[in-house]
């Protein structure tokens, strides 16, 4: 089968069909999306080597469970053991013995076929079309945030970035507060934020300190401390960036204040896929552009540039 491959140099060639293990799925990828995890893994975060690729959504083609074969899937990422003291624990996100799809120990989904667990797999509702359905994983992301902050309608929040997925925990966290606030580089991404009626600031205007909850989603390694001098005391700073760069942060403010520093991850699918199907969060605006698999390289430069939100391949 083509897949687009990083092993040092990125490159679509042909590799090994996969071949699924007891309880997993061969599934035939329809479309997957491009993610900022993606490009910083090429520029050495994870230092994972193999197929990339965790946004997707496809067709079952063998399973042992009989009723998923045929059906249009999404897929969670993280594959767990089972065994471990995580896993034991309720906690299988964090299972020491994970493979996470595309990023760690597992080939991931820019590719025409993956394999994944029978369980990690959702069905794609049907008035759900496959390019909207590849945003449930990063929509799952942003749904993890209400998991791990209670909010009572009154918190002032401020997102800080405009990307894909600033844009999506805006849209998310709007439905939990609309004292909110998304902040970004570009006039282009905030104007999609305006449109649904969540307020926008320029990252050079000037902006009130002292929200109840900071989400960082910049991709920039030197946001966090931004972050921490928006929040109130005792407040609350959720981390979203994965970057290859380390971060540098001085402590004292962050102790002083009594500031909550959480990091947010992978999400529920459940909620993702019905905000997904009752439109209450609106994805198709952030599409940029579509490319073959062929042109995977051709994609990943275009998803680097300034400007530029959500890149999908289709297969």
């Amino acid at each position: 089968m083509r897949a687009l491959v990083f092993d040092g140099e990125l490159r679509v060639r042909e590799v090994p069909m996969p071949h699924p293990e007891k309880g997993e799925a061969l599934i035939k990828v329809l479309s997957a999306g491009i993610c900022n995890t993606d490009l910083e893994i090429v520029r050495g975060y994870m230092k994972f080597s193999g197929i990339l690729g965790h946004e997707f959504v496809g067709t079952v083609e063998r399973a042992s469970n009989a009723h998923l074969i045929g059906k249009r899937v999404v897929g969670e990422i993280n594959c767990v053991c089972h065994r471990c003291h995580y896993c034991q624990i309720e906690m299988p996100h964090h299972c020491l013995g994970r493979s996470v799809l595309g990023i760690l120990n597992r080939p991931g989904a820019f590719a025409e076929y993956l394999v994944l667990p029978e369980e990690n797999l959702h069905l794609a509702p049907q008035s759900v079309r496959d390019d909207v359905a590849v945003f449930t994983e990063p929509l799952a992301a942003a749904f993890r945030i209400p998991e791990q902050v209670r909010f009572n309608g009154n918190e002032r929040v401020i997102v800080m970035g405009d990307g894909k997925l600033g844009q999506l925990v805006s849209q998310v966290l709007w439905l939990q507060t609309k004292n909110l606030v998304c902040v970004g580089k570009h006039e282009s991404k905030l104007a999609h934020l305006r449109k649904l009626g969540i307020a926008t600031v320029l990252a050079d205007e000037p902006l009130e300190r002292g929200a109840d909850v900071v989400v960082e989603a910049t991709g920039s390694p030197g946001a966090l401390g931004r972050a921490i001098e928006l929040v109130r005391p005792e407040g609350t700073v959720v981390l979203k960036s994965t970057t290859a760069q380390p971060a540098q942060l001085e402590l004292g403010g962050p102790v002083v204040n009594e500031i909550n520093i959480i990091g947010s991850r992978c999400g529920p699918f459940r909620p993702a896929l019905e905000a997904l199907s009752l439109g209450t969060v609106e994805v198709q605006p952030l599409i940029t552009d579509v490319f073959d698999l062929r042109d995977g390289l051709k994609a990943f430069r275009r998803a680097g540039e300034s400007g530029t939100m959500k890149i999908l391949l289709h297969m």
